[in-house]
């Protein structure tokens, strides 16, 4: 294992999310990189998921621009106002970008798609209550290794302000489940 790459992924396993996310180590992929760690986030209450991949190759890959590349997944129940929304998919991607921006987790060759799914009942399941999603998914290169924890940081963020969650302002703590 790179001594460099295991010093990244244990400070963001140190990576503490709000009240809300569980955040849980899960099997990363082993056939994109040499090195790779993945962390899953669910939001408790509301219908998020997010997943967080770090790839390390030493010898980067074409298309990184890099040794690292970081891959996310977010999805998120939304109302229908909001999925009928024109701008929902541009105004996705810019929870990420200003995320990113926010976080000073500066990046290139950034990627992605954002999709709203929209989904209705029929035959024996109709009734059922329409339901639609926002997903997320994106990858890029991070510019300063020594500040990957910054972008956990921001896909974090990316799924607070996807699933409607309200903003802790500067200077408050939560307080754990615990107290």
């Amino acid at each position: 294992m790179s001594e460099n790459f295991e010093k990244v992924a244990n400070e963001i396993r140190r990576v503490k999310a709000r009240n809300e996310i569980t955040l849980t180590e899960v099997p990363a992929p082993q056939k994109l990189a040499p090195h790779a760690m993945a962390l899953s986030a669910e939001v408790t209450e509301i219908t998020a998921t997010g997943r967080f991949v770090l790839l390390h190759d030493p010898k980067g890959q074409e298309g990184w621009g890099g040794e690292f590349r970081c891959v996310t997944f977010i999805r998120s129940a939304i109302d229908t106002e909001m999925a009928n929304d024109p701008v929902l998919c541009d105004l996705g991607w810019s929870y990420l970008m200003d995320s990113l921006g926010k976080n000073d987790a500066k990046f290139s060759n950034p990627s992605g798609t954002v999709t709203k799914v929209s989904s209705a009942s029929f035959g024996t399941l109709k009734g059922q209550v329409e339901s639609n999603e926002l997903e997320i998914r994106a990858s890029w290169t991070p510019d300063i290794p020594e500040k990957l924890v910054n972008h956990t940081k921001a896909w974090l963020e990316t799924i607070e302000i996807a699933c409607g969650l309200m903003p802790i302002p500067a200077g408050v703590t939560q307080l754990s489940h615990n107290n």
